[in-house]
Formats: C-alpha cells, structure tokens, sequence
C-alpha cells in the first residue's frame, strides 16, 4: 500500500512538502533554491523526521518501563510512524499522533504528539506539542533530524561551516558501539568564536553532539554569504551529523540524547529525559531561516 502523497504548502517564493510519516518536510525552497536534501537510502534514506519519544539510541535497543525491557527503535517510533492531518491551509499543516495499542506495546503511556509546520517568505517554523492526558508523568524526549544540502545553494562543497551564536566547548562526547554516549571526549576543531569548518573528516567517528549548548541558534553557512540559520529556543542540544561524503549535513535540535554506556535504569530516569505531569502539556519550538545574501 502506497503512501499518502505529502501535504504541498506555499506562500509568496516558498515552496514545501510535509509527508504524514514521521510528520516529516520532504522538500523546502525558497525562490527555486532546494534547502533539504532529497532523499536516498544510499546514504541516508530519510529527510527530516520528527523524533519521540527519545532522542538518540537506547541501551541494546530496549528501554525499561516498570522493570519490563521494551524494543525502542533509534530516535523512538515517532518517524516511521503515520500522523494524522487534523488541520492545514495553504501555508501551514497540523498533524497529530496519540497513543494506541502499538504503542503501547513499547510505550505504555497515553500521550498526544501535536507538530505544527509553518511557512513563511524564508523560513520553515514547527511547534512540537507533546500533552500527557494520563494520570501519571510522562517520560519523553522530542527532536528535528533535518538533512540540508551540502554544497548548499550550488555552492563549492569546500568552505561550508557552521557558527554557533556563541563560543562552545570544543569537545563531544565519544559515541561508543551501539551509538551510546561514553564518558571520553574527543576535540572538534570549533574556534574561539564559535565557527566550526566542516569536513568529512568530522564525520568519520558519528555525530558531533553538543550537549547543553550555550547557544541556541546555528547558522550552516556556505562561504558564499548564504546560510541556513536554525533557531531552536527551546532544544538544548545540537548534533551535526552526515556522512563522509554524503550530500547532507543534518543539523538537528534534541531536547534529550541517547543513553549513557552501561545505563541500566528506567526510561524516566534516563539522562535528559524530561517528565511532563499529567494533564500538562508543553511546547518546543524551532525555525530554520533561509538568508540570502546576508553575508558571513
């Protein structure tokens, strides 16, 4: 059975798609320039999947909920999961995925997971809404896990970095086998300014995550004077990630990250992981901005 096809959105130069898996924008451009990368399970066979209810890999695949081990896939079962449309006009989509009895099955909690897309001239804005209408709290992570095209807007794939708002630590953790975090850290070449070059070098050891960053926006540039800005006031953490040589650079926005090595506790006591209380609900927003133009 085929897929449904991808709700279009447009306003003024703005073009994109958002498909009802992973409530995931598959195509964005301004002005006839492609900002996301298309696709292809050579490298990578995904676009920019939302990510719930954890962020990152779990301890041999599994979380624990109540002393029961329960399968949890990498990033949760939220982007190869069908969301409803429950709302769209010509520039925006709501979509929505609560809990059943699959979910259950891994996920024993009610929940209701909201993602508002919006687009705008230059940008691409999502409100992620995560309301617990349970009656206990409920443990959740959510993220963005978007590709960008890298070269970026046609240009030359050398000279690509990314700029954080402000200077960062530079160094992430090590990810270990099973993509859990280990307690050693590795040096990324980040300068005192916060402007880090990108090569595929970078990528040989897995994703850079910078964990409880200082800044909370992330401009990818192309040395051209032209950048995506990700602006993300409400995830603390940012992982860049691709491949050597793949044609995507992912800049993503998590509010919580993969286990720890050895990590052995219950989902609710999982490093990063927030509790929301029942009958609560709670917003995270981001925005990726298209600048043209606008110089380095």
């Amino acid at each position: 059975m085929s897929e449904p096809d991808p709700v279009p959105l447009s306003t003024g130069r703005a073009r994109a798609l958002v498909a009802r898996r992973g409530a995931e924008p598959v195509a964005w451009s301004v002005g006839g320039v492609p900002l996301l990368w298309t696709a292809d399970a050579a490298w990578w066979g995904r676009t920019a999947p939302v990510l719930f209810p954890v962020v990152g890999w779990s301890q041999g695949g599994h979380v624990r909920v109540d002393g029961i081990r329960r399968p949890m896939p990498v990033h949760g079962f939220a982007p190869a999961a069908e969301f409803r449309v429950v709302g769209r006009a010509t520039d925006r989509v709501r979509l929505e995925l609560t809990d059943g009895a699959e979910t259950r099955d891994v996920y024993p909690f009610g929940f209701r997971l909201t993602v508002d897309w919006r687009l705008r001239p230059d940008r691409l804005a999502v409100v992620l809404t995560v309301a617990n209408p349970g009656d206990r709290p409920l443990p959740y992570a959510v993220g963005l896990h978007p590709g960008f095209r890298w070269p970026l807007a046609g240009a030359p794939r050398a000279g690509h970095r990314v700029r954080f708002e402000r200077p960062e630590r530079a160094e992430v953790p090590v990810i270990a086998p099973g993509g859990l975090f280990s307690a050693r850290r590795r040096p990324v070449p980040i300068d005192a300014e916060g402007v880090l070059a990108l090569d595929d070098a970078l990528f040989a050891g897995d994703a850079l995550c910078f964990l409880d960053t200082a800044s909370r926006r992330v401009r990818f540039e192309n040395g051209r004077g032209q950048a995506i800005l990700v602006d993300q006031p409400d995830f603390p953490h940012v992982a860049l990630w691709s491949r050597p040589g793949a044609p995507f650079l992912s800049v993503e926005s998590w509010t919580g990250h993969g286990d720890p090595e050895g990590f052995a506790g219950e989902l609710a006591e999982r490093p990063s992981i927030r509790l929301l209380a029942p009958g609560a609900r709670v917003h995270h927003r981001a925005r990726w901005l298209w600048e043209e133009g606008s110089g380095p």
